[in-house]
Order: C-alpha cells, then sequence, then structure tokens
C-alpha cells in the first residue's frame, strides 16, 4: 500500500495573493472581494510579495531545492467556486523541490512545494442550488505534495502531526489561526484514488482507513480500481466517488501572462528560519545522548524549553539538564508561561546545585517557588506532603519498586492515579512521576 499526501496551507498575509482583499474573517459572504479576485475583465494580479517570503521559508524547513527563477501558470478550473474559471498555480517551475522529512527516523520524500491561490467556497442549498461565497478566493496557498512513502493511515496521521508542527513553527501560525486542508491519495494496487478536502488528522486516518477497506473489497471480489477523485463525509466516516479524475493534460497549463518571471535567489539567500521541531528533536537525541522520547517531550512541551535544557547542559552539564529541566522544570513550566516569568532565576538554583551549595531536595522546591511564584514555607510543605503519598502507595505496592529495579521505568507512573484520586489536580504527573522515581531509587 501507498500513501501520498497533498497538504494545502493557508499562508498568513493580511492581504490575498494577487490584490489588496483582507485575508481576515469577513463580516458576511462576498464582502473580502475586488475585481482582482473575482477575474473581472481589464484587472490584472500582483504577486504579493509575503507570500513567496513564507513559501521560501516552508520549502527551507522541508529541505528542498529552491529555484534561482519562478513562474505562474493558469490552470483551467472547472468549478464555480474560482469565478474567472482559471488558478493562477504554479506547475512547472514551483518554488521548491525535491525536499525530505523524516518521520522516526524514516525518510518521506517532498516532491515539490508550490505557490497557488485558493477556490472561493460552495454551500449546497438543495438538489439543483448552490450558493458561491468568494471571500477565499486568492487568500495565499503553499501545497506540498510528497511521494507515496507512507505505508498506513496511522503513519499519514502521524506524519501530518508532526509536519503541521514545524509549519507552525516555522511561520509563527498560533493555534487555529489558517487552515491546513489535505488531499490524501492511496493505491492498494496499481491505481490511486484520490480523496479531497480532508480537514483534521482523525479524519485524515479515518478516510485512508476507509477507502484502504473498500479498495481491498474491490480488488478481492476480482474488480479493478478506476482512478477517481473521492470526497469524504465526515459523519458517517466513509469516502464516496465525486468524479473521474482529471489528469494533467485536462487542466491546459499556459504561463500567466499578466505576472512574468521571478527571479528569487537574492531573496531566498537572505532568508533564515528557525530549526523546526522535528529536526531539533533529532539533534538533540544525537548531540546530548538523550532518548528521542525525551527530546520529544521537551520540545513538543515548549521549544523554548528545549533550549533551555541546552543552556543548561552546556553551563552545567547534560546530567544537570536532565535531572532537572527534563524533570521540575518541565513539570511546572505551563506555570512559568502563565506568569510570563524568565528562566534566569530558575538557571541560577541549577547554578547552585551544581557548585553543590544546595542539596536534591533545595534545588527543587527552589525550583517549584522560582516557577510558580509559590513561597518556600508552602513549596516544601507541598513537598513533603506529596512525598507522604508516594511513599504510603509504595509501602502498599512493593512490586512497583520491584519492577522499577528490573528496569522497568513506566512501574513509576502507577502511582499517579493514586496521587490524583487524593489530592485532585494539586500536582502535574510529571511531578509525581519525577518525585517517585527519586523515592524508588532510594529504596533500591
Amino acid at each position: 500500500m501507498k500513501i501520498g499526501l497533498e497538504i494545502h496551507v493557508q499562508l498568513p498575509t493580511k492581504s490575498k495573493m494577487f490584490c489588496s482583499c483582507p485575508t481576515t474573517d469577513a463580516p458576511a459572504p462576498n464582502t473580502h472581494v475586488c475585481p482582482t479576485c473575482l477575474g473581472m475583465p481589464g484587472s490584472r494580479p500582483v504577486l504579493n510579495r509575503e507570500v513567496l517570503v513564507c513559501g521560501i521559508k516552508l520549502a527551507k524547513m522541508l529541505g528542498c531545492t529552491i529555484a534561482d527563477e519562478i513562474w505562474f501558470s493558469r490552470k483551467t478550473y472547472f468549478y464555480p467556486d474560482m469565478s474567472k474559471s482559471v488558478q493562477i498555480t504554479q506547475y512547472d517551475h514551483p518554488i521548491g523541490t525535491g525536499g525530505v522529512v523524516y518521520l522516526n527516523g524514516k525518510p518521506i520524500r517532498i516532491t515539490r512545494i508550490h505557490l497557488e491561490e485558493d477556490p472561493g467556497k460552495t454551500k449546497r442549498t438543495g438538489d439543483m442550488h448552490a450558493l458561491v461565497d468568494y471571500n477565499r478566493s486568492g487568500i495565499p496557498l503553499a501545497e506540498i505534495v510528497t511521494e507515496p512513502d507512507l505505508s498506513t493511515p496511522a503513519e499519514a496521521r502521524a506524519f501530518l502531526a508532526q509536519l503541521i508542527q514545524d509549519i507552525k513553527h516555522t511561520l509563527d501560525l498560533e493555534n487555529g489561526e489558517r487552515s491546513i486542508r489535505c488531499d490524501c491519495n492511496i493505491s492498494v494496487g496499481k491505481e490511486r484514488c484520490e480523496i479531497k478536502n480532508v480537514t483534521g488528522l482523525k479524519n485524515v486516518e479515518t478516510a485512508l482507513t476507509y477507502e484502504m477497506v473498500r479498495q481491498i473489497k474491490v480488488l478481492k471480489a476480482g474488480g479493478k480500481i478506476e482512478r477517481a477523485t473521492m470526497n469524504f463525509d465526515e459523519s458517517r466516516g466513509v469516502t464516496y466517488g465525486a468524479r473521474k479524475k482529471e489528469f494533467e493534460a485536462d487542466y491546459g497549463y499556459i504561463d500567466e501572462p499578466d505576472l512574468g518571471i521571478f527571479h528569487i535567489k537574492a531573496l531566498a539567500d537572505s532568508i533564515t528560519i528557525k530549526e523546526a521541531p522535528a529536526k531539533m528533536i533529532t539533534r538533540m537525541a544525537d548531540q546530548y545522548g538523550i532518548d528521542q522520547k525525551m527530546a520529544k517531550q521537551l520540545v513538543s512541551t515548549s521549544t523554548d524549553l528545549a533550549q533551555f535544557f541546552e543552556t543548561v547542559s552546556k553551563q552545567y552539564g547534560t546530567e544537570n539538564a536532565i535531572k532537572w529541566v527534563a524533570g521540575p522544570v518541565t513539570a511546572h513550566w505551563k506555570a512559568l508561561e502563565s506568569r510570563n516569568g524568565g528562566t534566569d532565576e530558575v538557571l541560577a538554583v541549577i547554578g547552585k546545585f551544581a557548585s553543590g551549595e544546595i542539596n536534591d531536595t533545595e534545588c527543587g522546591i527552589e525550583i517549584k517557588c522560582a516557577m510558580t511564584g509559590e513561597s518556600a514555607e508552602n513549596a516544601q510543605e507541598s513537598s513533603a506532603g506529596l512525598e507522604t503519598l508516594i511513599n504510603e502507595y509504595l509501602d502498599a505496592n512493593p512490586k512497583v519498586i520491584e519492577d522499577y529495579g528490573k528496569g522497568n521505568v513506566k512501574a513509576a507512573n502507577s502511582v499517579i492515579g493514586y496521587v490524583k484520586k487524593n489530592t485532585g489536580s494539586q500536582y502535574s504527573s510529571s511531578e509525581v512521576v519525577e518525585t517517585a522515581k527519586k523515592l524508588i531509587e532510594s529504596r533500591l
């Protein structure tokens, strides 16, 4: 089985791709429109420079080769949600080609990334009628096309989740800002079908799973899979035929005469990007000798937390970074963020421990105070109360200590439920586990 994805990312520009209409939510249908995005006679597109900047950033993130010069094409568009009957897109000269993204060490090849305008939205009101809203028409998109290197629906979901995190980090997107849609191509035999415009990670996995099963049943019954475009019914969790799949020749591409050629090498060379979370996880695991799970936990919690781990490791050694940043600092990170606090005070506390000025218990309490704003007295009482609860649990469940001693470090997680039951949400899960590990190790 082969699966390839075409991911459409709305780019975070203030205005549309070829006109000055805003990309923000409109007060009513067809209000954020103008002659250019509606394709009125006599109107001419002008490329938004920020679209190029966003496209170059994503191409670099994907490890693509960025073209020295690009141009756009007109693609024949068969549907009423693009009023000018063509879509301005990139065809034979995309902004980037030939990248690769690693998913748990497995290379997923990127065929290309190209820029294009979004169509509008069609809302069906009955069997014979539909309404079209052109507010979305002309919003800039980057389309990321993968090779069919994904092997299962679950793997496709995991890849998309990782890619979305990298995209948001690279483009500084907040959660929920801008739309990310996915066309899913899947083939069980020789021919593939494309499931259009799937949104949401769960829906991607569900749609691919249903289509996989459907194709297997057809082939087992002696049938033949015909290349087709499918829709996904989210409410029923099924795919169904939309139309026979068009081929590239059907689109009648021609060069866009109103835009010309863009020389982007100098612009591309001037743009630097932040390290993508996926690459950061791999690099940290290799550089600091920590396992991928720990690196992923740090980066997934916050890239700022991961950078703080690196700071501590460089100043006070990786052992102290693992002991304190992957433990108490991670446990209280959300509290620090909610207070808009900094890490300078926490770094100073770890420095005191590294120099021998304070012991383990004192360091843990001071870190908690620095991150939560809690008084030392309350933090000490809270820590003592947590240790008492965990010791009670360990006294009643000696097998937890035995299993932990045999190398099953997850045995310490069993205490979480007991602590939560007795204290509610007073302690975070990571704080409970770190304290449990310390107390278990003291008994071994």
